[in-house]
């Protein structure tokens, strides 16, 4: 990839709102990755064979802490955003070293910047892009 598209690429990352959610959320900041959701966000968390939907921020609370006590982080591939609509690609890493499956989200987000719209599908068997995992650093 040419040096400019990378850059692009690393900008749109840094500068997702989906992204910083994960980050927050996957640190252990509950709050904090919630506070990135407008109070009466539409939500739609599609797993394999089943799906969470909810219409507001008590809804996606009350799944990630219906979830238990997990040792999961989404690593962001690929983000880009069109006005007002953000995608984010990427893996879902358990236990630090193994991929476990691939998300891609997309997020609508108001003018506040807060998120008024979020859809994720989850699936264990289909990965167009995985990062590289370096176990000597702990991911």
């Amino acid at each position: 990839m040419p040096l400019s598209e990378s850059a692009t690429a690393d900008t749109a990352l840094s500068e997702s709102t989906l992204v910083a959610y994960y980050a927050r959320i996957d640190s252990g900041d509950l709050d904090g990755g919630l506070q990135l959701l407008a109070p009466e966000v539409a939500f739609a968390i599609i797993l394999p064979g089943t799906a969470v939907r909810g219409e507001n921020r008590q809804g996606v609370r009350d799944y990630l802490e219906g979830r238990g006590p997990v040792d999961r982080r989404h690593v962001p591939t690929h983000a880009t955003r069109d006005r007002d609509l953000e995608f984010v690609y990427g893996a879902v890493v358990e236990d630090g070293t193994t991929i476990t499956g691939h998300f891609l989200a997309s997020a609508k987000i108001g003018d506040d910047g807060l998120i008024t719209g979020y859809q994720v599908a989850f699936d264990p068997e289909l990965g167009l892009a995985s990062p590289s995992l370096d176990t000597r650093n702990g991911a």
